[in-house]
């Protein structure tokens, strides 16, 4: 049963990230500043390239997707393919990039900034929930 609490979690939290994208793609350049997508992006935003709402839909189908696998790891909604396989990917995902700060720290520490932390944070959160969701159902999570 927790492991299903870890994997429900996991997928509430990347449907979550997926909403927010679509509504930093309504909410326009200042929310791509906001939400730290860079300079560059909030400015293509302003010229009306579709660069930045393509390449932030991308992101938001991805995160959908990965909580749909999430949620297939519960036992929610039906088994969706190369289950175990998803899961430990995903969550390896979210761990690296959690973990990437880490070395940006040490030999970059003048780049880290509250974005930064706060976001590595969130996808480490975002990581164990699916590590160990995915651990505790693993016998579940078996080839039928």
């Amino acid at each position: 049963m927790a492991g299903k609490r870890w994997l429900m979690l996991g997928g509430i939290l990347s449907a979550l990230a997926a909403i927010l994208h679509v509504a930093v793609i309504a909410g326009g350049p200042s929310w791509y500043r906001f939400v730290g997508a860079g300079e560059r992006m909030a400015q293509a935003a302003e010229r009306g390239s579709a660069t930045p709402t393509l390449v932030t839909l991308g992101i938001a189908a991805i995160l959908m997707v990965w909580a749909l696998y999430a949620f297939s790891g519960a036992g929610v909604i039906r088994r969706l393919p190369l289950l175990r396989t998803a899961l430990i990917l995903i969550s390896g995902v979210y761990l690296i990039r959690a973990l990437a700060l880490l070395p940006i720290v040490i030999l970059r520490p003048e780049l880290v900034d509250t974005f930064a932390v706060v976001s590595s944070l969130l996808v480490l959160a975002y990581g164990l929930a699916y590590a160990v969701g995915t651990f505790m159902r693993w016998p579940a999570l078996k080839d039928a």
